[in-house]
């Protein structure tokens, strides 16, 4: 029977203090949750001179306090920002991010892989080889950062994104060499309106190529509607074909964690009862 942990980004849940939110998430069952650097500054109306090993000691208590834990701690900012100046900022907030979440205890830093310029947006040029090479440049700088740290950087494959495929996945993971990247596997975020029909042959792909490497599962589902791929709450399309992937972590990856995405304080605990081990594992086993 699977023993995937499910947990939740605090962000996706009602607008209340980070305290309560983690209160909340027990009291809805989650194991553990995604929080987001933005959320830490919001909260607390700090910038990334703010994030003190003090703070950390609070929120790490605060989840203690509620049975949870960090399963990845998240600052999505652009690496492969083309402006000198602006990258060198963005550098220095991902080290202060990074010590951060060291003195959080939160063993994986997330993040995506950026587009080349300095609106990080989707432009053809993101899937070009010289995208890569910058991106990646920046990305070790970053890694062998958090190495200090023992902290390990997961990069999560977007399809809009630089690292877009399980091809680009793998070719990160070999240029870097360390043990301190990894992988978030996004199966949603892998797709557009012009693959999702072949979603079972990318994730076959992505856990033949990848699967010693994926460090946490994030869930959600899709919907298509006037030609947009639009993301929800897992379960709540029924587009996304969990089957496969379930499979395999049971199997091969014990105890690893999902943490949910895009839902809604209306449908959160569907999520996590669409992907609860029981229920999966009966949906499986046909029973």
């Amino acid at each position: 029977m699977s023993n995937l942990q499910v947990g939740i980004r605090l962000h996706d849940m009602e607008p209340t203090s980070l305290e309560n939110r983690l209160a909340l998430a027990k009291e809805q069952d989650f194991s553990c949750i995604h929080l987001a650097s933005k959320i830490v500054y919001k909260e607390y109306g700090i910038d990334r001179h703010g994030l003190t090993p003090g703070l950390a000691a609070h929120i790490r208590r605060e989840c203690e306090k509620n049975n949870l834990n960090i399963a990845i701690y998240g600052c999505y900012l652009n690496l492969a920002n083309p402006d000198q100046t602006q990258l060198n900022e963005i550098i220095e907030e991902y080290k202060a991010n990074i010590r951060f979440a060291h003195w959080l205890g939160a063993p994986l830093l997330g993040t995506e892989t950026g587009c080349p310029n300095t609106t990080y947006s989707f432009c053809p040029e993101a899937h070009e080889e010289e995208a890569l090479v910058y991106f990646l440049k920046n990305l070790k700088t970053v890694v062998d950062y958090a190495q200090h740290y023992s902290v390990t950087i997961a990069i999560e494959p977007v399809w809009k994104h630089i690292i877009y495929n399980p091809k680009r996945a793998r070719l990160a993971l070999d240029f870097i060499s360390s043990p301190h990247l990894k992988l978030i596997f996004d199966p949603v975020n892998m797709l557009w309106e012009g693959n999702h029909t072949d979603q079972k042959v990318i994730f076959q792909e992505m856990l033949e190529r990848n699967s010693s490497d994926i460090a946490l599962l994030h869930a959600k589902d899709y919907t298509i509607e006037n030609g947009t791929l639009t993301p929800c709450a897992p379960g709540s399309a029924g587009n996304l074909d969990y089957t496969e992937i379930l499979h395999w972590q049971r199997t091969c990856a014990p105890f690893l964690q999902a943490t949910i995405e895009n839902s809604t304080p209306e449908n959160a605990v569907d999520s996590r009862i669409f992907l609860s081990p029981l229920k999966r594992f009966q949906e499986y086993a046909g029973i």
